[in-house]
């Protein structure tokens, strides 16, 4: 892999001197490095404060074949390479140490970066779009439940209240572990936007103002991170599981993208285009609804990804777009101007969104690069339209399950390209292992339903 430019970010660059002081003059004892697996899953590996100059001068290694979809046990030693710009003292401590925290890339022994990192993938394909004179912004709405926790500590499925959209206190009882989440968040540096009770009993929204694509998904995982560690504190399981009851909806984490031009301005705004949309992002949504079936599997990643993926519950289904529409899988938000933006509405909570932003990129760049026109919007609410209308209007479906996923992505040219030889291989090789397994388990459903009666 070759990162022949720097990803820009919006975060201030810094020195090594710069982190010793601060780390210094907050008084603090323990940094993790932190990284993450092709899953998305954080991982990190904590290390004193004595060698913390040793880690940013990339000199720590890891084992590499202990980590899902990186190396063979023959071929495993691989190096921390700390992003300086992403050093922050955490707000809350490890028993009475003061921690550091510091977002790394993983490279290869002879200094090359190892392309089975999602992070360098993400890097990878983002500069792609800077060749082509974009930067890819995004602002993503992770929803999660929050759970008590069983005698034993393990995490139950009853909700700890049964609050509904936008209720406040004392209905919502999360408020308080919600306003604990943000108020981490923004000692970190986070821009919130909004925090709010979602629909279902027991289930949460945050969103953060939009940002470059890379450090967005640095803040996915943080606030994935966060937000476990404070419901934890509080003695509840916060889960970012796309449908964990069955009933009731699922969570997404519905993504506004949009494409700045390097020059500077909003590529995605015309004044004088259909709907005040350029040409750009008319092609970006064709991309996107072409290549959409290719690249679920990746933005839904799990069996239970497509029990949240039904009508009935708000989740988008059928491959269109609209104005305004929420039955739609691709919609625009009023705003125009600097915030003129597309929702994708299928992505969930769960997907690694190293891996989900290059792909979604990839799958809209296809549209700019090839001007692919989309379909005409849709205005009808879609879940109301019959089978036969839908394929008059030819409107299909995304897939039905985490196979029918794969299989699409097996033949999608854009899935490969968004995540590299190595991911690309390894991951259908894990998530065709996780298919396997559900196939084959015999489920509580099964025995209710037919022992009895067979």
């Amino acid at each position: 892999m070759n990162l022949e430019l720097p990803v820009p970010t919006g975060r201030p660059s810094r020195s090594v001197a710069d982190i010793l002081k601060e780390a210094k003059e907050k008084k603090v004892k323990l940094i993790r490095l932190q990284f993450v697996d092709i899953h998305g899953m954080p991982k990190s590996m904590g290390i004193h404060v004595d060698q913390l100059e040793k880690a940013l001068n990339n000199e720590i290694m890891l084992d590499g074949s202990s980590i899902a979809g990186f190396r063979t046990i023959e071929t495993s030693d691989m190096y921390f390479y700390p992003d300086l710009s992403t050093f922050s003292v955490m707000p809350q401590t490890e028993g009475d140490r003061v921690v550091g925290r510091v977002i790394c890339d993983i490279y290869n022994p002879d200094g090359t970066p190892f392309d089975g990192c999602p992070r360098n993938n993400l890097k990878r394909v983002l500069q792609e779009a800077q060749k082509l004179g974009y930067i890819y912004n995004v602002g993503p709405e992770l929803e999660f439940f929050l759970f008590k926790r069983n005698e034993d500590g393990t995490p139950s499925t009853e909700t700890h209240d049964a609050a509904g959209y936008y209720d406040i206190g004392p209905d919502d009882l999360g408020e308080i572990v919600r306003g604990e989440i943000v108020d981490t968040l923004e000692r970190l540096g986070f821009e919130m936007e909004a925090d709010h009770h979602e629909v279902a009993s027991g289930q949460h929204e945050i969103d953060f103002k939009y940002s470059d694509a890379l450090s967005q998904a640095d803040n996915v995982t943080t606030v994935k991170i966060i937000t476990r560690q404070i419901a934890a504190k509080h003695g509840l399981h916060a889960s970012f599981m796309p449908k964990p009851v069955f009933g009731v909806n699922g969570s997404g984490m519905h993504c506004n993208q949009s494409l700045a031009k390097v020059a500077g301005g909003n590529a995605f705004y015309d004044e004088k285009g259909d709907y005040q949309l350029s040409e750009t992002s008319l092609h970006f949504i064709g991309g996107l609804l072409k290549n959409i079936r290719g690249i679920t599997a990746i933005t839904n990643p799990l069996v239970n990804s497509y029990k949240r993926l039904v009508p009935g519950y708000e989740a988008p289904v059928y491959v269109a777009w609209s104005a305004a529409n929420r039955s739609a899988l691709l919609r625009v938000p009023a705003k125009r101007g600097n915030a003129t933006r597309v929702e994708l509405r299928s992505p969930d909570p769960a997907a690694n969104p190293y891996i989900a932003f290059a792909a979604m990129l990839l799958a809209g760049l296809d549209g700019v690069k090839n001007k692919i026109e989309p379909p005409s919007p849709v205005t009808a609410n879609i879940y109301k339209l019959s089978a036969d209308e839908r394929r008059e209007q030819k409107i299909p479906a995304l897939p039905g399950s985490l196979y029918e996923a794969l299989e699409e992505m097996k033949n999608s040219s854009v899935a490969k390209e968004a995540l590299g030889e190595h991911i690309f291989h390894e991951y259908i090789k894990a998530k065709t292992i996780e298919w396997d397994a559900y196939r084959t388990d015999v489920t509580p459903w099964e025995i209710n339903r037919y022992m009895a009666r067979y």
